[in-house]
């Protein structure tokens, strides 16, 4: 069980894929036909294992069809963020060498602009309709057989880091001479395995589909048979009913929508039948403990958490009552040996915290045409040792806690203080809908801690609100992990997958504005960015 042709042979009609909110669905047998007149479509257009596509869209169904073209012909797989804009889409087309360009109707504007900034990506097809400097993506690929391509070499992803702390980074792993036919780490080994998913799993992504963890949740459910559903767009009310209306079994989240949905009404958050959800899985970024406490007194015990990055260089996992007895923790490897090293490389005791490494037998990864970049990953002593650069600590009993981000510690008056546990102590407030903590400038201490607070909706950010949130910071953290000031935006730069773009916060306040008007607040910058 490895790919849609496997299903299609056995049960065509079943479906594969459904969209929440329009209902648009693809059988496997559809998705099979699809996947194969594309993969014929490229093979003609010259490419070969190897060589890379990219997509630039929104959480369209089509996304399916062009990734398991792309995996069942041995090329890299690229995704896109949607949100960028057409300097910052084009650069990733650029950087990973994409001879074809696919793309949504959502994204036309962006598309556009694009054209002139991607002169090395020679077939571009979007979605939907056809727009000057685009093919018709339906109306190329349909002219193909159906036929799966004589060999069918296994693709992989090679996905680009967010960007928060610099210049994206492609993610890339070497092709490993499997067929499409052969069990992949993520269908067979994390979503069957860990997660035990099946042919009878309904699986609910309510993310956005360029993001690692939703792409390869969704494309494991299909290569395991089961049914996937996609919501276009999180909102707290549509998810709990498509977990009732589409008997959901599984789920995965990242923290932001828990808060938003425990932010719900008490009857807004009852009136949904939930008996079907067995396993609720979340990552991508830490849950404040207090949050997911109330998750599982809503929910019960079916949340399900791990902790790993794209580069997949390692990988922990905790279930619901190992957490309930190990309280924040993110789980135990799986996949890798844990090290906590200090800045030097020099390992740490139990329980202190430092960069967390994971030591792998060989090399996993490497960032595409970034030596330097690969080498700053790896520990000073031993390459076979990576780092995503995030902070924690080990407990006695093994278990791995996140501390925050090496690169947004505060370091006050020679203190360290991270950023984390200020914010898991704001956004429990009632008043806060989101926050991001910070270090800005100080004369005496180098930097002192500055909170940015998204109020919730109705509530106004004013110098009354500032003083509520610090007295309720004094009364459960230190005073001096206490925001020195407290700023309000209407909206926080946060990207859909729950990561913030801290770096933009960061810089307005230190004057890295890449142009913007001096004279302008650090908050109205990043406004008018």
């Amino acid at each position: 069980m490895s790919y849609p042709g496997i299903h299609a042979a056995t049960n065509p009609d079943k479906t594969a894929v459904v969209m929440a909110r329009t209902g648009e669905s693809l059988s496997y047998q559809e998705l099979e036909d699809r996947s194969c007149r594309f993969a014929q479509m490229m093979r003609e257009a010259g490419l070969r294992p190897g060589d890379h596509i990219a997509i630039f869209a929104d959480n369209h169904i089509r996304y399916f069809e062009a990734y398991w073209a792309a995996m069942r012909s041995g090329l890299y797989f690229t995704t896109v963020n949607r949100f960028l804009t057409a300097e910052e889409a084009a650069y990733i087309v650029e950087d990973c060498g994409a001879q074809v360009l696919v793309a949504s109707t959502a994204v036309r504007d962006v598309a556009i602009e694009m054209l002139p900034l991607i002169p090395n990506c020679p077939v571009r097809l979007m979605f939907g309709e056809t727009i000057e400097g685009f093919e018709s993506f339906e109306a190329t690929v349909e002219q193909y057989q159906a036929e799966p391509l004589e060999e069918q070499p296994r693709g992989s992803l090679m996905l680009y880091s967010s960007g928060t702390t610099g210049k994206p980074k492609g993610i890339k792993r070497p092709l490993d001479g499997s067929e499409i036919s052969d069990p992949d780490l993520i269908g067979a080994g994390l979503v069957g395995g860990i997660f035990g998913m099946g042919a009878e799993s309904v699986y609910l992504s309510p993310a956005p589909l360029y993001h690692s963890a939703p792409l390869g949740f969704t494309t494991g459910t299909q290569s395991v048979g089961g049914t996937v559903v996609v919501l276009e767009k999180f909102d707290p009310h549509e998810a709990l009913q498509a977990i009732e209306t589409h008997g959901v079994t599984h789920s995965q989240w990242v923290p932001t929508m828990f808060t938003r949905m425990l932010k719900l009404s008490e009857d807004d958050r009852n009136e949904h039948d939930l008996s079907t959800h067995k396993v609720a899985i979340h990552a991508a970024a830490p849950c404040p403990v207090e949050v997911k406490k109330q998750m599982l007194e809503w929910w019960g015990p079916i949340l399900h958490e791990y902790y790993a990055g794209t580069e997949l260089n390692g990988f922990c996992y905790v279930g619901p009552d190992e957490w309930i007895t190990h309280p924040g923790t993110v789980g135990k490897p799986l996949i890798g040996t844990l090290h906590i090293c200090d800045e030097d490389g020099t390992e740490l005791p139990t329980g202190e915290s430092g960069l967390i490494y994971f030591e792998r037998e060989e090399q996993t990864f490497e960032y595409h045409q970034a030596p330097d970049k690969t080498r700053s990953s790896q520990h000073p002593d031993n390459p076979l040792w990576t780092t995503l650069g995030d902070v924690g600590r080990v407990d006695e009993d093994g278990f791995l806690y996140l501390t925050d981000r090496k690169a947004f510690m505060i370091i006050s008056g020679g203190v360290n203080i991270y950023p984390q546990e200020i914010e898991d102590c704001l956004i429990l407030h009632p008043e806060v809908s989101d926050v991001a903590v910070f270090g800005v400038p100080n004369e005496d201490f180098g930097e002192e801690v500055k909170a940015v607070v998204q109020p919730l909706e109705g509530v106004n950010g004013d110098d009354q609100l500032a003083k509520r949130l610090t007295e309720f910071a004094r009364e459960h953290i230190a005073g001096y992990k206490v925001p020195r000031s407290i700023d309000f935006m209407e909206e926080l730069p946060r990207l859909p997958t729950g990561k913030l773009y801290k770096r933009l916060l960061r810089d307005a306040y230190w004057g890295v504005d890449g142009g913007s008007d001096a004279a302008a607040s650090p908050i109205q910058q990043i406004t008018d960015s």
